[in-house]
């Protein structure tokens, strides 16, 4: 066997049981093993998968250089895929990951130098295995790297979404108390699960608070009144509540235009005024008298 893809194929058909507990090994010494996140008995089917998915793609004869989207590859890709989708999602660090393909460079050369005569035979299945355990390694790292993005982002939404709850007040009033900062794109998502609501509970009044957002600029305040239009164009008349001194001067500053909203100073006014506008009162009992 001249061809080093098939010296490194030799070495792991040897034995590969040995091969694999001696892997396990280097696995569970490396100072990577997270004993809290995953069982050995885990570790050990992720290994074995691994190591017959490489058997079978090294016997195909197609070189991971240049062939890494080959079929005879796919059960490699495949069982990486899957190791690194699943160690992002519990919490894994990238050198964690990184381990499971690294540590299987010890074993390798070990096996190696076991079957080959040493010189030039060994050097060059050892350089062939080393690149090719760098390349599988930097393409675990990559996979867990798209999941991890997808996972924050997949996070970032739902934080998007449940910092903005449209809350039912009465009968066709709701409030959508707001907290943070606006931008475009929480905007957006503001827009959308206002008028949802609107539509699901068939309000005619929505109070936007405000309390909670620490500045309003013209970018926010052109939100807000979007926000506002859009409510309109529902049916819903909007009220937004939370206009501190501190705030009002600023519009006025900034010469925004809010004469066609209907605006208060705290939460509590503007439920005031949306009851009145839908015929309701509320009124002081006094201690110990029962309806």
């Amino acid at each position: 066997m001249t061809n080093p893809d098939q010296r490194i194929l030799h070495s792991l058909e040897r034995d590969p049981s040995r091969f694999l507990d001696v892997w396990l090994g280097e696995q569970a010494a490396s100072g990577t093993m997270r004993r809290d996140l995953i069982s050995e008995a885990e570790l050990r089917t992720q290994s074995q998968a691994f190591l017959s998915a490489l058997i079978a793609a090294l016997r195909s004869g197609v070189p991971f250089e240049g062939g890494s989207n080959h079929p005879a590859w796919s059960g490699v890709r495949a069982q990486l895929e899957d190791l690194s989708r699943q160690r992002a999602q519990r919490g894994f660090s990238f050198s964690e990951v990184a381990t499971f393909v690294f540590s299987f460079k010890q074993p390798l050369f070990s096996a190696l130098r076991e079957s080959t005569d040493g010189g030039t035979e060994l050097a060059e299945a050892s350089w062939e295995a080393n690149v090719l355990l760098d390349r599988l390694g930097l393409y675990t790292i990559e996979v867990y790297q798209r999941s991890r993005e997808n996972i924050i982002e997949r996070q970032r939404q739902e934080m998007l979404e449940l910092s903005t709850p449209v809350v039912k007040v009465w009968d066709g009033v709701v409030a959508l108390p707001l907290i943070g900062t606006l931008d475009s794109e929480r905007t957006q998502i503001v827009m959308e699960t206002l008028l949802q609501r609107i539509v699901e509970t068939g309000s005619t009044i929505a109070i936007i608070d405000i309390t909670g957002v620490p500045t309003v600029d013209t970018l926010v305040a052109q939100h807000l009144l979007r926000t506002v239009a859009a409510a309109q164009l529902m049916g819903a008349d909007c009220i937004i509540s939370g206009i501190r001194p501190q705030i009002a001067q600023t519009i006025v500053h900034l010469g925004i235009d809010l004469s066609g909203v209907t605006t208060k100073a705290n939460l509590a006014d503007a439920i005031q005024i949306a009851m009145e506008r839908t015929g309701m009162r509320v009124e002081r009992q006094a201690p110990g008298r029962t309806p």
